[in-house]
């Protein structure tokens, strides 16, 4: 196994379906990944752009049978500061949607892409990692840990915030930390969601309920480190009784499920996302708090841009400038997710009363103004997805039914 057309270093859920789709799309791709055995309890939710990705390479009917749907999201502010914003709150029917997206358990999504993977003809998997990789003109040389070394015409680094594919081809990072930890669980409640996830912002950020199948939910609750530890300290009972305080006891009764565990929040940022033969997707390019629904949904829209500058039906040569073009079509997305993500957090954190000002006034012209808030809907759930409706009324501005 000398030469490579395309590999994917990492195997996480970006790198999964980042070879999955590259197979898929009539490339010879190899996986570089060494074993993995952690249990991953967190879900993710996935909004209906990334759903229809995930639907094209045909895995979409295995997962949603363990997904439940987004129909509503809310934010409520929980914070006892002199200027609250108002509730705010966004149906998917607005524009013309079911659900925004889909909560997934992430051992689903796993499990469902290595079954996929394995029964993919153009996928091979080696069990290693990544020593050293060199990059010239024509090729990419990857030294292993278990002795080989394989060359490729393209390298995807989807090999997390430590990236050795990111060192390897010189790509410097930007990396920030905040007085932050994420507390994720799961938990059965007594009340039915509806489909709803609430999202409450509090002065230590945010805490995100969001729906799992029957009466369960996931949760993202944002606390200082100290008051991490001290959650995680509690039994189940004194645990499930925060966390039914957390979310104002809209859902009943809660029941805290085992598996709680907790993440330091920091952000990161590459100073390039592609360089050359190489280019870098989910963690090992970008990565921030979770707010938003963003970092999957921005990971895998890194994927959708590999697939539109790779995908072949023959035997089309991968240019030597492939990470450069992709790094041009990728940036303005990612900067933009980032640095929004950034100053979300760093709003309710702020002390700063015109900060706080700002931002409950931010949310009261949402909340006021139907057609402002169905535009940034459409935006969160596809980034351009707004102003393509706007080109199609302007194209065919008679189309549709005057309402009366």
């Amino acid at each position: 196994m000398q030469d490579i057309e395309i590999a994917v270093v990492g195997e996480g859920l970006a790198g999964s379906i980042a070879a999955l789709a590259l197979a898929r799309a009539g490339r010879k791709v190899l996986i570089i990944a060494p074993k993995g055995e952690r249990r991953d309890e967190r879900t993710t939710a996935l909004m209906d752009q990334s759903i229809r990705f995930v639907d094209s390479l045909g895995i979409w009917d295995e997962i949603a049978a363990e997904s439940a749907p987004l129909s509503t999201m809310q934010i409520l502010d929980g914070t006892k500061r002199l200027f609250r914003a108002p509730p705010a709150q966004f149906r998917a029917a607005d524009v013309g949607l079911y659900a925004f997206g889909y909560n997934i358990p992430n051992k689903v999504l796993l499990s469902v892409l290595a079954s996929a993977i394995a029964d993919e003809p153009n996928i091979e998997r080696l069990e290693a990692s990544l020593g050293t990789i060199g990059v010239s003109g024509d090729i990419a040389t990857l030294s292993l840990s278990t002795g080989q070394v394989v060359t490729a015409k393209a390298v995807i680094g989807a090999d997390g915030r430590g990236s050795k594919v990111r060192e390897g081809a010189g790509i410097s990072t930007r990396r920030w930390s905040y007085p932050q930890t994420a507390v994720v669980l799961n938990f059965a409640h007594e009340q039915p969601h509806n489909n709803v996830s609430t999202e409450f912002h509090t002065e230590t950020g945010p805490a995100t309920q969001v729906p799992l199948p029957g009466n369960r939910s996931s949760l993202v609750w944002v606390v200082r480190p100290e008051e991490a530890s001290r959650l995680l300290s509690l039994d189940n009972a004194a645990l499930s009784l925060a966390v039914e305080e957390r979310v104002q006891s809209m859902l009943g009764k809660v029941t805290v499920e085992p598996g709680a565990e907790s993440w330091p929040l920091s952000s990161l940022m590459a100073d390039r996302f592609g360089k050359g033969r190489v280019a870098l997707i989910g963690e090992a390019a970008h990565a921030f708090p979770p707010i938003g629904a963003q970092g999957l949904n921005l990971s895998l829209r890194d994927v959708m841009e590999l697939v539109a500058l790779l995908k072949t039906s023959g035997d089309s040569p991968i240019g030597a400038d492939l990470g450069d073009r992709f790094n041009r079509k990728r940036r303005p997305d990612i900067m933009t997710r980032t640095f929004g993500v950034d100053l979300l957090n760093r709003s309710l954190l702020s002390d700063f009363v015109p900060m706080q000002v700002a931002r409950a006034a931010g949310l009261h012209l949402i909340t006021a103004v139907g057609p402002l808030r169905n535009v940034l809907m459409r935006e969160g759930i596809e980034p351009g997805r707004s102003l393509k409706d706007l080109a199609e009324t302007l194209r065919h501005p008679f189309s549709r039914k005057q309402a009366g």
